[in-house]
């Protein structure tokens, strides 16, 4: 950080910044204190590997033979994992229950059908939700024969009082193209109240604030971001907590995800997925 700062010195963008209120704003963003809100980085090649015929996963959480009591879960988020799957590879049918399914597309085309007699494909773009309260069986392969795919799966448990309804209803389903902006922090997916997936797209120099209260997982998926003076790149998450200003600078083109949770959560299930 005090490099970039010699840097701007150097380039004259510190005479800039401050003709144009990028100080303030730097200010009110967080970028000019690091560290101010307690946070938890995990970078790509931190993250567990599992590999089997044609598919190779990288967890950011205890997920399957990969155990670590002190990596469960951040608030209500189970598992974030990224998956990457050979022409033609995929997933047999198998089971989910008590748990919110978020699947986000990064390269290729997701074949996707369960349980509830519906199937789709999902490409880059676009954001699957799957509810598998009382249960749901679903298949997940690469629906092309010559490509290969990468996508980002993503767990998270119930509420409390959900988890305590007798009668939870039938799987449900949904999902969508994505409309939105470069340059802007947007709200993908409203699981319930006080449980929200961001996403942005941005442009090397671009700015967005992560909400400033709660639990913010942000996760990289694409290029390079600066976060209070850290550096993430693809594959890499920050778990922040606590409350503040905090912002992310685009230090190339990007594109992050992140979930803000401002509800406490339930206890976490210590049988890992």
């Amino acid at each position: 950080m005090r490099g970039f700062d010699r840097l701007n010195q150097r380039l004259g963008f510190d005479r800039l910044n401050r003709r144009l209120g990028f100080d303030r704003l730097n200010q009110r963003l967080g970028f000019d204190r690091l560290n101010q809100r307690p946070a938890r980085v995990i970078r790509a090649d931190e993250r567990n590997e599992t590999r089997r015929d044609g598919i190779t996963t990288r967890h950011s959480f205890s997920y399957g033979d990969h155990y670590d009591p002190d990596n469960v879960a951040f608030g209500p988020l189970r598992a974030v994992n990224e998956e990457r799957l050979d022409p033609g590879a995929g997933y047999a049918s198998h089971q989910h229950s008590d748990v919110e399914i978020v699947t986000w597309v990064l390269d290729g085309a997701l074949a996707h059908e369960d349980s509830t007699g519906t199937r789709g494909v999902i490409r880059p773009g676009e954001v699957q939700h799957v509810s598998a309260r009382t249960g749901v069986e679903h298949t997940e392969r690469n629906a092309s024969a010559t490509e290969p795919l990468r996508f980002l799966q993503m767990m998270v448990a119930p509420s409390a009082d959900e988890l305590a309804d007798p009668d939870p209803g039938a799987p449900t389903y949904r999902q969508w193209d994505l409309q939105g902006a470069r340059g802007y922090l947007l709200d993908v997916l409203r699981l319930r109240e006080g449980v929200t997936l961001h996403a942005a797209l941005l442009d090397a120099g671009d700015v967005v604030a992560l909400p400033e209260d709660g639990l913010v997982h942000l996760h990289v998926t694409r290029g390079s971001v600066d976060v209070a003076g850290t550096v993430l790149d693809a594959g890499d998450a920050v778990r922040v907590s606590g409350a503040g200003p905090l912002g992310v600078k685009a230090l190339a083109s990007s594109e992050i995800l992140a979930w803000h949770f401002a509800e406490p959560a339930p206890a976490p299930n210590q049988e890992h997925p």
